[in-house]
C-alpha cells in the first residue's frame, strides 16, 4: 500500500523564533524514510531552548559536537542524551545562532508495524510518546545529525494542513535550569503526549 506523504515544509514558512517555532511545529509531520518503507506521525508535543537559554546546549557557545545547532532553522539536530537515548531537535534561529526546538513526542500516523519492531512493543501509545522512544521507533541517530528537514529524504518535516488542536503551554520537564520557564507545547487531551496535560505556569 503506498502511504500519502504529506507535502514538505518549506523554510519560509519555519518562523525564525525559537519559541514560535516550537509551538508551530505542534501539528506538522515528522516523517522517516527507511529500507522497509516509511515511518513517522503527527508532533503533539514540543520545547524549546531559545538563544541564551541556560538549559540549551548552546548556551556556552559553538563546539564541534552542536555545531549543527547553529545551522539555519530547520537542520536536525540529534544528540545522544545520558549515553542511553538519541534526542531529535530542529535547528530554529538565524545561521549562526545556537537555540533549537526538542520534538518531544508524536502521534503516530505511518508505518506503525515499523516502529512497533524498532521499539520492541506492539502498544501504538508508547511507540514515540518520549523523545527517547520516538527516535528508537523512528531509527534516529547521530548519523542524521545536521540533515535537512526541509528537504523530502531520510528525514524531514511535513504539513497536512490540518488543524493542530487545542495547544496547551506549560513547563519543561527534566530539567533543572531555567525550570519554570513555560517552553513546553503540547496538543491538550491527546494520548500520546509525554508529560502532564495541564497548564502549568
Amino acid at each position: 500500500m503506498t502511504v500519502a506523504l504529506p507535502r514538505v515544509l518549506d523554510r519560509a514558512e519555519l518562523p525564525v523564533d525559537t519559541a514560535e517555532l516550537a509551538r508551530f511545529l505542534i501539528g506538522k509531520r515528522v516523517v522517516r524514510t527507511l529500507a522497509e518503507g516509511v515511518a513517522g506521525g503527527r508532533v503533539v508535543e514540543t520545547e524549546a531552548y531559545g538563544i541564551g537559554d541556560p538549559a540549551g546546549h548552546a548556551y556556552r557557545g559553538i563546539t564541534p559536537r552542536i555545531r549543527t545547532l547553529f545551522l539555519e532553522r530547520g537542520h536536525a539536530y540529534v544528540y545522544l542524551a545520558y549515553g542511553i537515548s538519541f534526542m531529535l531537535n530542529v535547528s530554529s534561529e538565524m545561521p549562526g545562532v545556537g537555540a533549537g526546538v526538542l520534538i518531544r513526542a508524536i502521534e503516530p500516523t505511518d508505518g506503525i508495524a515499523i516502529m512497533a519492531r524498532n521499539r520492541g512493543t506492539e502498544r501504538v501509545r508508547d511507540l514515540a510518546r518520549g523523545p527517547g522512544r520516538l527516535c528508537a521507533a523512528l531509527g534516529i541517530d547521530r548519523r542524521l545529525d545536521g540533515i535537512d528537514l526541509c528537504q523530502a529524504g531520510p528525514l524531514w518535516l511535513g504539513s497536512d494542513d490540518q488543524a493542530s488542536g487545542d495547544i496547551g503551554q506549560g513547563k519543561r520537564i527534566g530539567i533543572t535550569r531555567a525550570a519554570d520557564s513555560p517552553l513546553r507545547f503540547y496538543v491538550r487531551g491527546n494520548r500520546f503526549v509525554s508529560g502532564p496535560q495541564s497548564l502549568n505556569r
